[in-house]
């Protein structure tokens, strides 16, 4: 389940710049300003019987359609954390391109982190893993993902992985998708691996190299052919 308390987003790094939410040949292009959508307080809405309307003991997934982090959204984030604090039987995933803003509104009673809360910082190419994984370990984080998206180039995570439950890999998505070559998808697979991380190939990107020859996959193939491959580790770990 996704949940997106806000929309609107915009560019801030090389991974933004085809956006399948935002890009230029997204349906939301141009969507640059950010506002509160109408599901703003959905996880605590309650039916006629005084019970939520989201059962517990599920996955969240929440702003994977903006930023949890944009700074239009700094006293709106306030109410959503007393949202995630209410509701202990869900899972929320919040993923960030914009984790040096983390601390941010931040609640008092955060600690060393909500049992509930898994965050994710994604990184597309060396540069932003070298930048922005040394801020996100050094935060007070409970639960920590990696998600690579989309994958650009070889990255290597071994320095990071230390403290992480899990890395993500996906390609590029649309008309002006990047080339995702599956010798980098393998290559952080392996470094998982030798750290104890679990992982998941998420999606091919729509430019696939495969055994030396790049393909061109329909986007509604890209998670099915990913999974085909067989390379995922996840221990029992339910997928996002």
């Amino acid at each position: 389940m996704n949940w997106e308390p806000w929309t609107g987003c915009y560019k801030i790094s090389d991974g933004c710049t085809n956006c399948y939410f935002y890009g230029p040949h997204a349906k939301r292009y141009g969507q640059n300003n950010v506002e509160k959508t109408d599901k703003f307080d959905w996880p605590i809405r309650k039916n006629a019987k005084g019970e939520y309307n989201i059962k517990g003991n599920k996955i969240l997934a929440t702003c994977f359609a903006t930023d949890f982090f944009l700074p239009e959204a700094d006293e709106w984030r306030k109410e959503v954390w007393a949202m995630i604090r209410e509701r202990t039987d869900i899972d929320f995933l919040i993923l960030t391109k914009r984790i040096d803003r983390f601390l941010v509104s931040l609640p008092e009673d955060w600690g060393g982190g909500y049992d509930n809360v898994n965050i994710g910082c994604t990184v597309e190419n060396q540069a932003k893993a070298d930048e922005r994984l040394p801020l996100f370990l050094s935060y007070p984080i409970k639960r920590r993902f990696i998600a690579c998206a989309p994958l650009l180039e070889a990255i290597d995570l071994t320095p990071y992985l230390d403290g992480v439950e899990h890395v993500s890999v996906g390609g590029e998505t649309g008309r002006d998708a990047r080339e995702c070559d599956y010798d980098w998808v393998l290559d952080i697979r392996e470094q998982c691996v030798k750290a104890d991380v679990t992982f998941w190939f998420k999606n091919t990107g729509s430019l696939f190299k495969y055994d030396g020859a790049v393909q061109k996959i329909n986007p509604y193939k890209q998670t099915g052919m990913a999974k085909e491959l067989g390379i995922n580790i996840l221990n029992g770990k339910r997928l996002f």
